[in-house]
């Protein structure tokens, strides 16, 4: 149980794959499990044990068992028991539910070496030399925090539109009930959840789908030692179906339109329902003295012992042609914090 009066080394805040990340390789850093502080309110692996399951991801299984392997703290090479991804194609992708149970296995492991408070934190302020973190269970203090807080959809929020969330939108099932009567339904974004909505809805045989986008698909293709568009791009089965129905023949009752304010007025408000696939915002957490929590792009850094890592807080990366792009993914988060911590275990208050 979490102690008041105790100052701990580290606190991280969120539970998904992020702040997973975070706990596993502070304990193989050799930071002692009671010097660790993990906040969260369900330890159910973020939002893709609670949200994603049915999603298509755009990573090979390959690294997903890269990342559960890369800590001993995860002692996933301990375990008696086998998962369901370890049957698949390592070169393929798969739906998240594949990647959602043995993360929460891992989770549950490194739970027994740690301190945890399973509540919500709203802010934190420096006193006292540390960060004192307030949560809905109590204050605790920390020399350092790792914000790995996740991220919410964003919203366009167009007036007198029905929308139908981005979680229900990307579950088929979902998704056709969310629809049960709809005759015409649009889609904003033509991002890998983009198209996965789309197809979702040209295969529910709706009327009429109408999707505004605001530049050309992407797909992802691999180099010799990198890839193109490796974060926009469209991948796996996902990329395939666009490459036939986008790119190719064009579903009877699919009509795409440049996101223009002309094409918005004249397609948009004949619809009866708006899904927004336009990317994600940080959740909020207030910190004091800090109007906006910035975070370095490229090590995390948002202030003294404190940091930003995951889809909250992305590294900001550039591709041998100088094309920027925002780096996330699941071994994309791991690779990322084995090059930071050395930073961050030094740069405290």
């Amino acid at each position: 149980m979490a102690d008041e009066n105790q100052h701990y080394q580290w606190c991280i805040i969120g539970a998904g794959v992020a702040g997973i990340a975070a706990v596993g390789k502070l304990l193989d850093s050799g930071i002692h499990g009671s010097r660790i502080l993990w906040v969260d309110d369900q330890f159910k692996v973020g939002d893709i044990g609670t949200k994603w399951h049915s999603v298509p991801s755009n990573t090979k299984v390959e690294l997903f068992i890269r990342f559960l392997k890369e800590c001993d703290s995860f002692q996933f090479n301990k375990r008696s028991n086998t998962f369901f991804i370890e049957k698949l194609k390592p070169d393929e992708t798969c739906q998240l539910k594949h990647i959602a149970d043995p993360l929460q296995w891992v989770s549950d492991c490194v739970l027994k070496e740690i301190t945890t408070v399973k509540g919500i934190a709203s802010h934190l302020k420096v006193k006292n030399h540390c960060w004192e973190i307030s949560t809905s269970e109590g204050n605790f203090k920390s020399s350092n925090v790792i914000l790995a807080i996740g991220g919410e959809p964003n919203s366009l929020e167009y007036n007198n539109l029905t929308e139908i969330s981005l979680k229900d939108a990307l579950d088929y099932e979902k998704v056709k009930l969310a629809c049960d009567g709809a005759k015409s339904v649009a889609v904003f974004g033509s991002s890998h959840s983009a198209m996965i909505i789309v197809r979702n809805l040209v295969e529910l045989n709706l009327p009429r789908i109408v999707n505004f986008y605001l530049e050309p698909l992407k797909f992802a293709q691999p180099m010799e030692n990198w890839t193109l568009f490796d974060n926009t791009g469209l991948k796996g089965s996902t990329a395939h179906w666009a490459r036939k129905n986008i790119n190719g023949n064009l579903p009877e009752n699919l009509y795409r339109y440049p996101a223009t304010d002309e094409n918005i007025n004249n397609h948009l408000y004949s619809c009866e329902k708006v899904i927004y696939a336009t990317g994600f915002s940080a959740r909020k957490i207030k910190v004091a003295e800090l109007a906006d929590l910035k975070h370095n792009v490229t090590n995390g850094i948002i202030a003294p012992g404190l940091f930003g890592f995951g889809i909250a807080f992305p590294e900001h990366v550039v591709d041998p042609f100088g094309y920027k792009e925002v780096n996330v993914g699941m071994w994309k988060f791991m690779a990322y914090i084995n090059r930071v911590l050395p930073l961050w275990l030094r740069y405290g208050l």
